[in-house]
């Protein structure tokens, strides 16, 4: 979770695609010019042991936007892929199905 922050944060489309599972992978991600992010907050993890083959990961990621300050919150899916932990997707609770 945090290198795919710092991904974002450095707008390293290449690692953030290869992160990404490839069932669920965009075929691209654009940088936003005045999007910038700031900072991270894991609260809460769940799973992603040595024996697991997934893991949860809740976080929240600060950014500036166009010099407005504001946040994500997520709960992300992550999985095994070919040895490599991927990022699956988010988990998409009742709160977050209202806001779509």
């Amino acid at each position: 979770m945090r290198s795919r922050f710092v991904a974002f944060a450095l707008d390293d489309a290449a690692y953030v695609l290869r992160s990404w599972h490839p069932d669920t992978r965009p075929a691209g991600v654009e940088p936003d010019p005045g999007l910038r992010w700031t900072g991270l907050d894991v609260l809460e993890t769940g799973g992603g042991g040595l024996f697991d083959a997934e893991g949860i990961v809740e976080f929240r990621a600060h950014y500036t936007d166009a010099g407005r300050p504001g946040e994500m919150h997520e709960r992300s899916r992550f999985v095994r892929h070919d040895g490599q932990w991927v990022y699956w997707g988010p988990i998409l609770t009742d709160e977050a199905l209202a806001n779509i």
